[in-house]
């Protein structure tokens, strides 16, 4: 008798493995059967990578600006040639400022440059050159921005103190070539060139993957709520919990094949730097994925609905992912409030790592510190989800 019960004890075993194979392997031909989930999975990320990579850049570089040389000395014609040889502005040159207004007010131009009649005047005088501004002294020129675009204005005005500075201090140096001077020498680390690129589309496949995980996720399952297949599968003997693993594990393969494609991109056609590791770089994504695939499992069983559903995805997973992750507005700077927020946002954590893992190497501390909060508020989205996800029809 106990040699029977232990018989029949091994195939019940045995059936569990069994059924969520069998799970997994229905969910992978359904993947492979519908081409939105491969489009969504492979197609959509090339698109915002290119997007971000190509086509969105947070360098203020060729701003085209209007230069005004009021006199013909030599100063000044020196002056005048230290802009047009910097690489942050594309001179348009002319005699008189009102030749440039209306393009100024019409957006062609980001600024306009003025050196004033009496500038070589006031250099002979030997005060050094300044930009103009509430306590200029000595010789001085005016900088004419548009304030309707803050962000620019300040590039175009920082830029061309920037150049009247570095040209001042090459005037003195070789009028005194013996006087000694002190320098401040910057570097930047990780990223010398200040490219924006490098920190765009290391950010950017987080959005990828937020959009892989909770977007196709909640949108299959939801399309399988609608067809009523749903309810045939919890009419089975499989258990919520299989139900649910068997729903996540091929979107979690699936999730990490489209992160892996977005990396090679950014290093072979985008040359962003990559210094870390490979485990990094899995670990933080699959730690990530776990929200996301949450989140999309969560939205589909409370939504029943795919249009719902998808809304319901880009508003609370997409948006929040774009704008308070810290992607391109600095956490910081954002009203205490919209900070608290932000704490429960998964990207915010994600983000900083794969910029680490790009552009710096491998900070485990840092990671293992995202990497438990992103799992901790996975573990709390998989549990709405299961309770949600009864084992019941109708």
């Amino acid at each position: 008798m106990s040699a029977q019960g232990a018989g029949s004890r091994a195939p019940r075993r045995a059936r569990g493995p069994r059924r969520f194979a069998a799970l997994v392997r229905k969910e992978v031909r359904q993947i492979l059967r519908d081409p939105s989930s491969l489009l969504i999975a492979f197609a959509l990320p090339l698109v915002l990578l290119f997007l971000f990579g190509y086509g969105v850049s947070l360098d203020a570089t060729r701003n085209r600006v209007g230069l005004v040389v009021e006199s013909s000395t030599p100063v000044a014609q020196d002056l005048a040639a230290a802009f047009r040889a910097s690489r942050y502005f594309e001179v348009m040159s002319g005699r008189d400022r009102r030749a440039f207004e209306e393009d100024l007010v019409r957006g062609r131009i980001r600024g306009i440059l003025v050196i004033p009649a009496d500038f070589a005047a006031d250099m002979a005088s030997g005060a050094a050159a300044s930009v103009q501004g509430p306590s200029a002294r000595g010789p001085s020129m005016q900088v004419i921005v548009d304030g309707s675009d803050p962000n620019t204005a300040g590039f175009v005005q920082n830029y061309a103190r920037g150049v009247v500075e570095t040209w001042a201090r090459q005037r003195a140096a070789e009028a005194a070539p013996r006087a000694p001077a002190i320098t401040v020498e910057r570097r930047f680390w990780f990223n010398p060139e200040l490219a924006s690129r490098n920190f765009l589309v290391p950010g950017s496949i987080a959005i990828v993957m937020t959009l892989v995980g909770t977007l196709l996720t909640s949108l299959v399952v939801a399309r399988e709520w609608e067809r009523g297949t749903m309810e045939a599968m919890m009419a089975t003997p499989v258990s919520a919990a299989e139900l649910l693993a068997g729903k996540i594990l091929p979107y979690f393969v699936l999730g990490l094949a489209s992160m892996t494609l977005c990396v090679l991109l950014a290093v072979l056609v985008f040359d962003v730097p990559f210094r870390g590791s490979a485990a990094a770089l899995y670990a933080v994504s699959a730690s990530f994925l776990m929200p996301a695939l949450g989140q999309g499992l969560l939205i589909s069983a409370a939504t029943k609905n795919q249009f719902l559903a998808s809304q319901l995805a880009l508003l609370s997973g997409f948006l929040p992912a774009f704008l308070l992750s810290g992607f391109l507005f600095e956490i910081d700077s954002m009203p205490r409030p919209i900070q608290w927020i932000t704490a429960i946002v998964p990207a915010r954590y994600l983000i900083p790592c794969l910029q680490t893992v790009f552009l710096a190497g491998d900070v485990w501390p840092m990671f293992l510190r995202a990497m438990a909060t992103m799992l901790l508020i996975g573990a709390v989205l998989f549990l709405l989800a299961a309770r949600s996800t009864r084992k019941r029809i109708g």
